[in-house]
């Protein structure tokens, strides 16, 4: 059975601010596979469960839950066993969404099972679609109506921690036909034209000049 599998961001909490595309990949799927902190397999610590719970009844549909145990220790063994209770559900159903609070591109363990599952089934690896999602930063900024960046600031995001930290960087807003010799690639570049819109190109390497005003430049970390 080849399968289809869907990452997708819950956003911040509340159910209302799931994105459209995250509700229908929810309501095709065969079973959604749900993180949960307890080790027997319950839900009862598990947040996300509830807010599944109350879209299932809000939007009137109903899926199989499958519980994955991620006790958050920051351990590659606790991502590989989630990855393989996500793969065995692969094996079984044609369509499998893994669903994560806030965004999947924001410290969520998705991509570590990403890593995993690529390796592992590098066919299911090629036929998951990871939805994005609001962030509770973004969310913050919208419920005391103040902007995150404005004008020519710029916007960080940092880790509480007592060591220094790999870093992505976003270039954004650029003029039309500048170069981008300015920018030092520190990682791994990727260029956005256009992105959801007619013309997206998306290019893995910098290019050299701006031809779009909706170009983005990611230079991620080096994992």
């Amino acid at each position: 059975m080849d399968a289809k599998l869907f990452m997708v961001s819950l956003g911040p909490g509340d159910i209302d601010l799931l994105s459209i595309r995250g509700l229908e990949v929810l309501k095709e799927a065969d079973v959604i596979c749900v993180p949960t902190k307890s080790s027997d397999n319950s839900f009862s610590k598990s947040l996300t469960q509830k807010i599944i719970l109350k879209l299932m009844q809000k939007h009137n549909f109903k899926k199989e839950l499958v519980p994955v145990y991620s006790p958050m220790r920051f351990n590659p063994e606790d991502w590989e066993a989630e990855a393989n209770v996500v793969l065995i559900a692969c094996k079984s159903n044609k369509k499998v969404a893994f669903v994560t609070l806030g965004d999947a591109g924001i410290y969520s363990s998705v991509y570590y099972m990403l890593d995993i599952i690529k390796k592992k089934n590098f066919e299911l690896y090629e036929n998951c679609e990871v939805v994005p999602g609001i962030t509770s930063f973004s969310d913050a900024s919208a419920k005391i109506k103040k902007p995150l960046c404005l004008g020519d600031s710029s916007l960080e995001i940092v880790p509480l921690l007592e060591h220094e930290v790999p870093k992505t960087l976003v270039y954004m807003r650029p003029k039309i036909g500048m170069q981008t010799d300015t920018i030092k690639e520190e990682g791994k570049i990727y260029s956005f034209e256009n992105l959801n819109f007619d013309g997206e190109k998306v290019y893995d390497k910098k290019i050299d000049r701006v031809k779009k005003y909706m170009t983005l430049f990611v230079d991620f970390f080096k994992g």
